[in-house]
């Protein structure tokens, strides 16, 4: 597939040379700040450095590069719209956007790995969790001296977090932690989690659990074929002692980890559309170069149709996420809001990567291109945080205000 072996062993294409230019039809940029713009470009420059050229290597290899959270940490990529105060960039969601949309372009697991340190452990941790909590984590959080993850979803309760088994017992000086969590990204490099128990009367709350705790394992999971450059794993607790210091004391009810998941989402929405771009420049760019029957593949009117519904949608959701950036910097985007960008954006991507491979051929299913990596990812992005289907659900009952699930 054309890659070289470095000295430490990163793989990297020969010859490779990243010229992304993000496609602006509307001029969007237009609606930005020069500081939004300054981020942006940045966050590019960093990811045509250290993960363009050796993205296909790590997804070839299952390998998860466990030196870029300190270099996301340098960058400012954890935490943006978290307080200065804290080691966060007390930046606009607007730039925490544009952050997660530049990283995804490189691969939807390096997003992740920053989107959920950002969105699912700091800010529960910053929103929901006492001084002592956010002195102690956030600034190590921030720069990737501490690596976190998010303990939700259960081996028996995906869609329906309500239910989960995960337990704390209250023993006088501290509690007790019995569960298992499943499908957790960073678990197996986490130095810290933040995980969701229902206590003794049902109610469920934020726990803060440590690496070192006894009793507290992070098995790694095998064998995916999506988000190969990011570490997945499990979450189980066996009679862990849980201090009291590190419940989250701020907030519970299921409504806690919903509005860590709202803020993931946002993130989701924006990071899409980098993947989409990807797929729809290196596509754009073959179609100038790929001769056939005499001329460049994109003077066939069926090329043109794909790259123009391409164009489209991408345009389409860079206004969608836009919009949505400006409500959530206002306090005013609901969970439908949100649900609506991610689902309809994670589609798009999809769509994009799927087309823009028919573009390239049988070129397109190898390692030279990256549409069947953003493909497999995609694969995952579309269940994660919501499946498609779930979400569809949350815009059916704001539009009738009829639940189609309790």
């Amino acid at each position: 597939m054309g890659f070289s072996f470095l000295p430490n062993g990163q793989a990297a294409k020969r010859n490779f040379v990243d010229d992304f230019e993000s496609p602006d039809f509307y001029q969007i940029d237009d609606l930005l700040t020069d500081e939004h713009k300054l981020i942006r470009s940045s966050i590019r420059d960093f990811v045509k450095k250290e993960i363009t050229p050796f993205i296909e290597g790590w997804a070839e290899k299952n390998h998860f590069p466990y030196e870029i959270v300190k270099k996301f940490g340098e960058i400012g990529a954890f935490g943006p719209t978290v307080s200065e105060e804290y080691g966060g960039g007390g930046l606009d969601y607007t730039s925490y956007g544009l952050i997660m949309q530049e990283i995804e372009r490189g691969d939807s697991g390096m997003r992740s790995t920053a989107s959920v340190q950002g969105s699912l452990v700091m800010y529960p941790i910053y929103a929901y969790g006492s001084e002592e909590q956010k002195k102690k984590y956030l600034p190590k959080l921030a720069s990737g001296e501490m690596l976190g993850c998010f303990g939700l979803t259960e081996p028996n309760h995906g869609s329906n977090p309500g239910g989960m088994e995960t337990h704390l017992k209250d023993m006088g000086d501290h509690y007790l932690l019995n569960g298992a969590k499943m499908w957790i990204s960073n678990s197996p490099k986490a130095d810290v989690a933040v995980v969701w128990a229902k206590n003794e009367e049902g109610r469920i709350k934020g726990v803060i659990v440590e690496r070192g705790m006894e009793g507290f394992t992070t098995p790694e999971t095998h064998g995916k074929w999506s988000l190969r450059a990011s570490c997945t794993g499990e979450l189980v607790f066996s009679d862990v002692k849980i201090p009291k210091e590190n419940i989250l004391p701020n907030k519970d009810g299921l409504g806690a980890p919903l509005g860590c998941l709202d803020k993931a989402r946002y993130g989701i929405a924006w990071g899409v559309i980098g993947a989409a771009m990807d797929c729809y420049e290196s596509a754009r760019k073959y179609a100038s170069e790929r001769i056939q029957f005499g001329k460049p593949i994109g003077s066939f009117q069926l090329v043109q149709k794909k790259l123009a519904e391409m164009l489209t949608e991408i345009t389409k959701a860079q206004l969608v996420n836009w919009r949505l950036g400006k409500l959530m910097d206002e306090g005013k985007a609901t969970t439908a809001q949100i649900s609506l960008a991610k689902r309809n954006n994670v589609a798009l991507a999809l769509d994009v990567a799927r087309e823009a491979r028919q573009i390239h051929g049988g070129m397109g299913i190898t390692g030279e291109y990256p549409m069947m990596r953003h493909m497999m990812n995609l694969e995952s992005v579309v269940t994660y945080e919501g499946t498609h289907d779930i979400h569809l659900l949350i815009l059916g009952h704001e539009i009738t205000g009829i639940p189609a699930f309790s």
